[in-house]
């Protein structure tokens, strides 16, 4: 019912669908706000991990189905917009308080409703089912990270039962010392100190 792929180019395939649980990186680009515009790193079904370019709209809206499309109405015999039966779902999905993506900020302890924007870094886990999410909360600014199944960040409304909870408060620069980490994990200064060890 709910969009859950994203449409971007690769250079082995063509055109690749993607599902937001194989984006890896999520930034917003200095520049204009309306609309926004998010690069993305997505895992790639050819193998690869790509580049892309998604805007707010297309990030956080067209998966609650607010695109084109029509559908054959049986109680009027006409073809009406898709958009507006589902913009009118997930309206009464979010007055009743149901959010299509949520997480647990950990500083605050409570869970909190949020859209795809507010994911920065995602990584599936080894048993290919779940993943780690590190999101940037609306209300408290701060950073949590998240262990949710695909489905949590997949498919909107849908919200695991219980979650894994990194019980840790991260740094405001904690993006800056992630990716420092991430370029000595794969340096060879990193191999020779493990040699070491």
């Amino acid at each position: 019912m709910f969009k859950t792929r994203y449409a971007f180019s690769c250079p082995e395939r063509g055109e690749a669908q993607v599902a937001l649980s194989s984006f890896r990186r999520i930034e917003e680009l200095p520049g204009a706000a309306h609309p926004s515009v998010f690069e993305v790193a997505f895992d790639c079904g050819c193998g690869g991990r790509h580049p892309g370019l998604v805007t707010h709209n297309e990030l956080d809206w067209a998966p609650l189905g607010l695109g084109e499309g029509v559908f054959l109405n049986l109680m009027t015999a006409k073809l009406d917009p898709l958009e507006d039966e589902l913009a009118d779902l997930a309206a009464r999905r979010i007055q009743a308080g149901e959010w299509p993506w949520s997480f647990f900020c950990y500083p605050e302890e409570r869970p909190r409703p949020i859209f795809p924007s507010s994911f920065f870094l995602l990584a599936q886990a080894e048993d290919g089912g779940s993943v780690g999410i590190a999101v940037r909360c609306p209300v408290c600014d701060s950073i949590s990270v998240n262990l949710v199944s695909s489905a949590h960040v997949d498919l909107p409304f849908h919200n695991d039962a219980e979650i894994g909870v990194v019980e840790h408060v991260f740094p405001t620069d904690a993006e800056r010392a992630v990716e420092e980490f991430t370029g000595e994990l794969y340096s060879a200064r990193f191999d020779a100190r493990r040699l070491s060890l």
